[in-house]
């Protein structure tokens, strides 16, 4: 078991941490031996631990003691463990060490830990404040120039490798379901389902410019194939007749998408009202924000998608900041789909620290907005659905991949090619970390002028070939929730075996079994053994 010695602030943070990596801890209690101490203050109680791990970013009590000279550096700024670069976002302490430490800092060429014996107990002091960095992650989030980079996850990399290092046994619940690596999540913001909803406005006349004019410079500069020119032209000067009813509207994805998918579940995010924009975050309303279609509008798609067993969930508009509009909004889509948990994402992604709770006050079970506009990667360092600090119940599923932030010129501005390539080392964090990638792909990107179908197409192919667990968004939630439910109980290490009780306490029969991984570095053959865990139960494994 981990003891933890953390400031009351901090303690939110340190719960959180540990949901994400499920493994037995507890604060520490006075007397209790510990197989691994957690400090990450410099408070040190007295104690017989086998490793010691100090975390800090001020110089503390013990590096007076053993004489380790230390010097102070601003983040953020990354450090580099194994190869991996993980950003630290607070105040860094660097220490005067040997070559074999854990973390480098290399914009200083120094040590961000250093580690000591002293008797029986492997010590190792480590340069920052792991439960702000934490903290920061799941509120603030990492800008886009460390988007690429699953930090969270990589922390907790780092403590698990120190744990193992000193070849301690120990259980942890692993973030992906019995028989999958990692989880994925498809999902579509329903923005535009319709051209003929945009009669002589500020889309239409964006479409016609990117579909005659921009796809022409894109096929100049090698960006767009001939064909896909010519149907770009052809869907322009077919919208009389689209308006007119005489030609299918090509912006009418949703059958697309269904046949794309085939069994493949997933999320259908729509927005509840037309024509209100909301407001941003400065308290503007911005008129582009405003849907051009209502719930009646698409009622044959709703039926549609429900038929195929889709989840409706919310677009929201003004969910993120006031509680009694996205109650109304939640209540919008609720009495469309008469499912009792419904979920959110935020049109334009618009968020903000307080939005959580406003979001917990509507009565949503989940949100799925965390991400960025601008570039795929992890906002919130993680792959896995975590719970916001400041809520009680909210769980929030983090988007990865969003494909305007892809295609964009004002984005990312990739070609197919260039996309898939991007997109890969998500795929990668997914199968190494676990957790769940989470996908956008719009309710109009596989038509004129977008024409994103074929990098979608090559997107499932590559996830496929995987094999993890598709999920909706609320199944990929639910099993988030039965994770964060079960506990490891009674953990004990006589030197023989390992032996541990598993409670689960939310067995929902349509979801995956939970996975107990067993950490048992003294065997030779194997450094752990994996035990499908789909009621309570207890497991032992030989040392």
């Amino acid at each position: 078991m981990i003891g933890v010695v953390a400031g009351e602030p901090e303690h939110a943070a340190v719960a959180e941490f540990f949901e994400l990596f499920k493994t037995p801890w507890e604060f520490c209690r006075p007397g209790k031996r510990y197989d691994v101490l957690l400090c990450s203050n410099d408070r040190i109680p007295e104690n017989d631990a086998a490793l010691l791990v100090i975390y800090g970013s001020r110089r503390n009590t013990f590096c007076q003691r053993e004489g380790i000279r230390t010097k102070t550096a601003h983040g953020p700024r990354p450090i580099t463990v194994g190869g991996e670069r993980i950003p630290i976002y607070g105040q860094c302490l660097l220490f005067e060490t040997g070559t074999d430490d854990v973390l480098f800092y290399r914009a200083q060429r120094s040590f961000a830990s250093a580690t000591t014996v002293a008797g029986h107990q492997w010590v190792v002091c480590i340069g920052f404040d792991l439960f702000q960095e934490v903290g920061h992650l799941l509120t603030v989030g990492q800008p886009p120039e460390f988007a690429g980079t699953p930090t969270l996850e990589l922390h907790i990399a780092v403590l698990r490798n120190l744990i193992l290092s000193e070849r301690l046994p120990f259980v942890e619940i692993l973030p992906a379901p019995a028989g999958h690596r990692f989880i994925v999540c498809l999902t579509h913001d329903v923005d535009h389902p319709r051209v003929r909803y945009h009669r002589f406005d500020h889309t239409m006349f964006g479409f016609l410019y990117r579909a005659l004019v921009g796809s022409t410079v894109q096929l100049c500069r090698g960006r767009r194939s001939l064909g896909q020119v010519a149907i770009n032209w052809k869907a322009a000067i077919s919208l009389p007749f689209v308006f007119a009813g005489l030609a299918n509207d090509f912006w009418d994805q949703i059958s697309e998408y269904l046949k794309l998918e085939k069994d493949l579940p997933s999320t259908f995010f729509v927005i509840p009202v037309k024509g209100d924009p909301g407001l941003d975050p400065k308290g503007r309303a911005r008129a582009k924000r405003a849907a051009s279609y209502d719930l009646a509008d698409v009622s044959r798609d709703l039926q549609k998608l429900h038929f195929a067993k889709r989840e409706i969930a919310v677009h929201g508009i003004d969910a993120w900041r006031d509680d009694a509009k996205g109650r109304v909004e939640r209540e919008r889509i609720q009495q469309v789909t008469s499912a009792d948990h419904i979920g959110a994402r935020m049109h334009w992604l618009y968020f903000d620290a307080e939005a959580p709770i406003a979001l917990e006050k509507a009565g949503f079970a989940y949100d799925s907005t965390v991400g960025y506009n601008e570039t795929i990667g992890y906002r919130a360092g993680t792959t896995q659905v975590f719970k916001p600090l400041n809520v009680d119940y909210l769980l929030e599923l983090p988007l990865h991949i969003m494909d305007t932030a892809l295609f964009y010129s004002s984005h990312m501005n990739l070609s197919d090619e260039q996309a898939s390539a991007a997109m890969r080392p998500l795929i990668e964090n997914a199968s190494s970390f676990g957790g769940v990638l989470t996908a956008n792909w719009h309710d109009r990107s596989l038509g004129p002028e977008r024409l994103w179908n074929e990098p979608y197409r090559q997107l499932l192919q590559e996830l496929k070939a995987r094999q993890p667990w598709f999920a909706t968004a609320s199944d990929t939630v639910s099993w988030f929730r039965k994770r964060r439910a079960a506990r490891i109980e009674n953990a004990t290490n006589d030197g023989n075996a390992v032996r541990a009780s598993v409670c689960v306490y939310e067995n929902v029969n349509s979801l995956p079994a939970l996975v107990a991984r067993v950490y048992t570095p003294m065997r030779l053959d194997h450094r752990f053994l994996d035990v499908p865990i789909d009621r309570s139960t207890t497991i032992e494994v030989s040392i």
